[in-house]
C-alpha cells in the first residue's frame, strides 16, 4: 500500500497546549539532572534474548562505575530470574551506599508486595508503580473510566505506603516512592495533574530532600516534536502544588528520533531527571540515550555527574550484554566518529590541531585554560579514553584513512598506520597506470594479490600444518629487538615444526626461537636461507570477541633483511597479514605473507637434495618427513620422524650411505604396512561397530581373527573407539597395550579428503624373572572415517609388536 497523498485523512496533529508566558525557551543549562538508569530493566525488556543474572550483574557494576546513583534493576513481579536477580545483589553486597536500586510495578497488590519482598534488606530503594492515563488506554485496552483510573492509582499508592512502612520497620530499607501516568503525554493535561495530586495527597509524605516524591512523565510514545514534551512539562511544573517536594522525572522514547531534544528541553522546561539507557537501548526505537545526554553537558564545560573516561570499555560491556551493536555513526560512540574521509575535513582538522597546539602553549604561560577547539570535533576523543589513531591518518596523503576505512568493512582488516602508507601506494600506482578511479572490488583485489590473502592468491610459500613445541631444557636469551616489537615471549624458548608449500613441493621445516615467528624466521633460514627480521608487529580481533568459537585474529607483520634489523632506515621492507581463529597462526601466516612479496622478484629457493647416512653431508630428519609427506601425503608427527629417520639410517648404511627418494617411500611402506598387501601377523580387523554408551562411554565389537585362528567376535568398552579397542584387545592378549602419542589430520580436498592417523603403542607384559618387558610400536592408517582410520593405526602398531596371546 503506498504513502497516502494527504495522510491527514488517516493521521492526526498534535493539540499544542496554550502557553503563552513558556521560559524554557531562554533558559540555558547550568548543572546536570538526576540520572536514571532503566537498562537492566525498560533497556533488558527490549532485548531479542533478556540479559542473564550473570550479564545484569556486569553491566550493574559498569553503570555503578561510571557513576550512575539511582539504577532501576528489574521488573521482579515479571519473573523469578529479575527477582532473583535483585536479591543476589542486595544479599551480595553488589549495592553501594549511596546507590539507590529501583524496582519497577504494576498497580496490583500481589504484584506490589512481591516487588517489595525483593528489595527488603537494601539500604536504599526506590518503588515505582505505573497505570495508564491516556484515553485510548482507558478506553480501549483496560476500559475504565477517569474516576476508575483514579482509584486505582490512590488504593494501591496506600497499599505501597503500608507495605513500605512495614518494611523499613523490619528491615531498616529506606524507601522513595516514584508514580508514573503512562502515556503522559497522550493524556489530558489537567487528567494527568489531577491523578498525580491525588497520589501525592494518598502518599501522605512527601517532603524535602530525599524526602521528595517522584513523578515520572514518560513520552511512553512520541507523538508530538520535542517542544511539545517541553511545554506539557512546564505547565505540570506550573500548576503541580507544593512542587519543592516533587521530583519530575523525564522518561523520553524516541520515536521520532527527538528523544535527546526533547530531554533537553523537557529538563529545561524544569524536569529534575532523566530516566535511560546507555546508547538508547529500548522498545522500538529506543530509550534515550544516558551517555549522549552526559557528554553533550560535558561539552558545554557542564560536569555531567557520570564519568565515561573509559568510554570503550563502556561500550564493550553494553554491547556484550545486550547483544547489539552501536552503530558507527552513533555520537561519541560509533567507531567512525571521529575519522574524517573528506579531503577538505581532513585539511580543516590537521590545521586545526597544528593551531591548538600553539595556542595551549601560550595558554600554559598565561595560565589561562587550554580551551578546546578543533574542526569537526566537538570533544577530545582522550577524554574519553579513545586514541588519535583515526586523526593520524589525517595528512596530507588524503585518501589513505578512505582506503583503510574500505578494507576495514569489506575484509574486517584494520591496517596498522605503516602498512596503510604502504598499500597507498599500491593504489596509487594502479591507479595512476590504469587511469580511472579504483572501485571497492578494484582495492580489496589489489589487497588480496599484494599479500597473498585469501583463496586463490597463495603466494609461493603457504602454511599446511605446525605444531609449536616448549624447549625446557633451553637456556632463556637475552630479548632481540625484533621480539620486544612483535610481543613475544623471551623466558622460554620454542620450536617450530611444520609443513610449509614451497612452490608446490612439501617442505618439513623446524625452528627455535623466544615465540612461534621467531621459530618460523629461524626454520626458514635453517632450510631455504631466507633470512628476514620483524621490525613491527601487531594484531585485533575481528568479528568481535563476544563472537566465541567464530571469533578470528588478524596479524600485521613488517619485514626486514636480518642484517638491517637495527637500523633506523632500511632499503626495503615487506609487510604481511595473516588472519585465522588461532591466534598463533594468525600470525605465521602473516610472516609467510611478507616472506611471499619479499620472495615475489623470482628468486630461487634451496632445492630438497636427499642424502641419508652417518656422512658430514646427510639430510636431516626434516628432509625425510618432506619426502614422505611429497610422496604419500602424510605429514609425520616428530616423534615418528625421528623413530622412522633411524629405520632409514640403518637402511642407508646397507648402500653406502645413500638412499633415493623412491626407496625411502618404499621402506617407509615396507616398515609399517602401509598401502601393502601384506597379512597381519597377530591380529586382523573383519569388521567392528562403535555404539554410545551413557556419558562419554563407548563400546566397540567387531569380528577378528588371532594369530591365524578362526574369527572370533570381541568387544570392550572405553571413554573412546581406541581405548575400546585396547580394552577389546586385552580379552584376548596377556600383557597390556596403552596409547603413547596420537596425531591426526586430513589429506586431500572435497569429496577425495581422508583422514590420517598416527598412533604409537607401548607393550608391557610380565617377563620369567617377575619384571614387566616394555616395547613400543608407530602404526599409521588413511580412511575416509576418521575412526576407522584411528582403529587401523592402532592394529598396524599391534602387528609390529610381539603380542603374546592369552591361554
Amino acid at each position: 500500500m503506498p504513502m497516502l497523498s494527504q495522510p491527514s485523512q488517516k493521521y492526526k496533529p498534535y493539540t499544542p497546549i496554550q502557553l503563552p508566558n513558556r521560559q524554557w525557551p531562554s533558559k540555558t543549562f547550568t548543572k546536570a539532572p538526576i540520572w536514571l538508569s532503566t537498562d537492566l530493566r525498560d533497556g533488558n525488556q527490549a532485548l531479542v534474548n533478556p540479559m542473564t543474572i550473570e550479564q545484569k550483574t556486569i553491566f550493574f557494576r559498569e553503570l555503578v562505575k561510571c557513576g550512575v546513583k539511582q539504577i532501576e534493576v528489574a521488573y521482579p513481579s515479571a519473573s523469578d530470574t529479575d527477582f532473583a536477580f535483585v536479591r543476589g545483589l542486595i544479599e551480595n553486597n553488589e549495592v553501594p551506599d549511596d546507590v539507590w536500586i529501583q524496582v519497577l510495578t504494576p498497580a496490583r497488590e500481589d504484584l506490589i508486595r512481591r516487588t517489595i519482598d525483593s528489595v527488603a534488606g537494601a539500604k536504599h530503594a526506590i518503588i515505582h508503580m505505573y497505570n495508564a492515563t491516556s484515553p485510548t488506554f482507558r478506553n480501549v485496552v483496560f476500559r475504565n473510566s477517569k474516576e476508575q483510573t483514579l482509584d486505582l492509582a490512590i488504593k494501591h499508592t496506600k497499599i505501597i505506603r503500608q507495605l513500605t512502612e512495614e518494611c523499613t520497620q523490619n528491615y531498616g530499607t529506606k524507601f522513595i516512592y516514584e508514580y508514573s501516568p503512562e502515556t503522559f503525554t497522550q493524556t489530558e493535561p489537567d487528567f494527568a495533574l489531577e491523578v498525580c495530586e491525588a497520589v501525592k495527597k494518598a502518599w501522605g509524605k512527601a517532603g524535602l530532600g530525599d524526602e521528595r516524591i517522584i513523578f515520572n512523565l514518560p513520552s511512553t510514545v512520541e507523538i508530538a516534536p520535542p517542544n511539545h514534551y517541553a511545554d506539557q512539562i512546564e505547565n505540570f511544573c506550573n500548576k503541580i502544588s507544593e512542587r519543592e517536594k516533587i521530583i519530575v522525572s523525564l522518561h523520553p522514547h524516541n520515536d521520532r528520533g527527538t528523544g535527546i531534544a526533547s530531554a533537553e528541553l523537557g529538563t529545561l522546561a524544569g524536569g529534575d531527571r532523566i530516566e535511560g539507557c546507555f546508547f538508547g537501548n529500548g522498545e522500538r526505537t529506543g530509550n534515550v540515550d544516558l551517555v549522549n545526554l552526559a557528554l553533550n553537558l560535558y561539552t558545554q564545560g557542564i560536569p555531567p555527574m557520570l564519568d565515561f573516561s573509559e568510554l570503550q570499555n563502556t561500550i564493550d560491556v553494553v554491547t556484550a550484554c545486550n547483544d547489539l551493536p552501536i552503530p558507527a555513526r552513533y555520537p561519541y560512540a560509533g567507531e567512525l566518529v571521529y575519522t574524517a574521509f573528506s579531503g577538505s575535513h581532513q585539511d580543516a582538522i590537521k590545521k586545526g590541531f597544528e593551531a591548538q597546539r600553539l595556542r595551549h602553549e601560550e595558554s600554559k604561560t598565561t595560565g589561562e585554560p587550554s580551551i578546546w577547539d578543533v574542526p569537526y570535533l566537538p570533544i577530545d576523543p582522550a577524554d574519553l579514553g579513545q586514541t588519535y589513531e583515526a586523526l593520524i591518518r589525517v595528512n596530507s596523503q588524503s585518501g589513505k584513512g578512505g582506503i583503510a576505512y574500505l578494507l576495514k568493512q569489506h575484509l574486517h582488516l584494520d591496517l596498522p598506520r605503516k602498512m596503510q602508507v604502504a598499500f597507498y601506494q599500491v593504489v596509487q600506482e594502479v591507479s595512476d597506470r590504469e587511469a580511472r578511479e579504483m572501485t571497492v572490488d578494484d582495492i580489496t583485489s589489489a589487497f588480496k594479490r599484494t599479500y597473498h590473502f585469501g583463496t586463490g592468491y597463495k603466494g609461493r610459500l603457504s602454511l599446511r600444518s605446525f605444531k609449536i613445541s616448549t624447549l625446557d631444557t633451553e637456556i632463556p636469551k637475552p630479548k632481540a629487538e625484533s621480539d620486544q616489537e612483535s610481543g613475544e615471549e623471551d623466558d622460554i624458548q620454542r620450536r617450530f615444526d611444520g609443513t610449509v608449500s614451497v612452490d608446490g613441493v612439501y617442505r618439513v621445516i623446524r625452528g627455535k626461537g623466544n615465540g612461534p615467528l621467531s621459530a618460523l624466521l629461524d626454520a626458514l633460514r635453517n632450510h631455504l636461507a631466507l633470512d628476514f627480521a620483524i621490525r613491527e608487529y601487531s594484531e585485533h580481533t575481528i568479528n568481535g570477541a563476544d563472537e566465541g568459537e567464530n571469533a578470528q585474529a588478524a596479524s600485521y607483520v613488517e619485514l626486514v633483511p636480518a642484517t638491517e634489523r637495527k637500523a633506523t632506515s632500511t632499503r626495503a621492507s615487506w609487510w604481511g597479514v595473516g588472519v585465522d581463529a588461532d591466534i598463533a597462526r594468525s600470525g605465521l601466516r602473516a610472516v609467510l605473507s611478507a616472506v611471499n612479496s619479499a620472495i615475489s622478484d623470482g628468486r630461487e629457493l634451496h632445492e630438497l637434495k636427499l642424502f641419508v647416512g652417518f656422512h658430514l653431508k646427510s639430510s636431516g630428519q626434516e628432509d625425510v618427513a618432506s619426502v614422505i609427506a611429497n610422496q604419500l601425503g602424510l605429514e609425520l608427527p616428530r616423534k615418528f620422524q625421528t623413530a622412522f629417520f633411524e629405520v632409514l639410517q640403518r637402511k642407508a648404511l646397507e648402500g653406502g650411505g645413500e638412499i633415493t627418494i623412491e626407496g625411502v617411500t618404499q621402506l617407509f611402506k615396507d616398515t609399517y604396512n602401509y598401502q601393502n598387501d601384506r597379512p597381519p601377523t597377530s591380529v586382523a580387523m573383519n569388521s567392528f561397530k562403535l555404539d554410545h554408551l551413557d556419558g562419554s562411554r563407548r563400546s566397540l565389537s567387531g569380528s577378528f581373527t588371532f594369530f591365524g585362528g578362526a574369527s572370533r567376535t570381541i568387544s570392550g568398552t572405553g571413554n573412546g573407539p581406541l581405548s575400546s579397542l585396547l580394552a577389546a584387545l586385552h580379552t584376548q592378549i596377556t600383557g597390556t597395550l596403552s596409547i603413547r602419542d596420537y596425531w591426526e589430520h586430513s589429506i586431500g580436498e572435497g569429496s577425495e579428503v581422508r583422514a590420517a592417523s598416527y598412533v604409537n603403542l607401548l607393550y608391557e607384559v610380565e617377563g620369567e624373572s617377575s619384571k614387566k618387558s616394555k616395547s613400543s610400536a608407530w602404526g599409521v592408517a588413511t580412511d575416509t572415517d576418521i575412526t576407522a582410520s584411528g582403529v587401523k593405526a592402532v592394529l598396524n602398531a599391534v602387528n609390529d609388536l610381539n603380542v603374546i596371546p592369552k591361554n
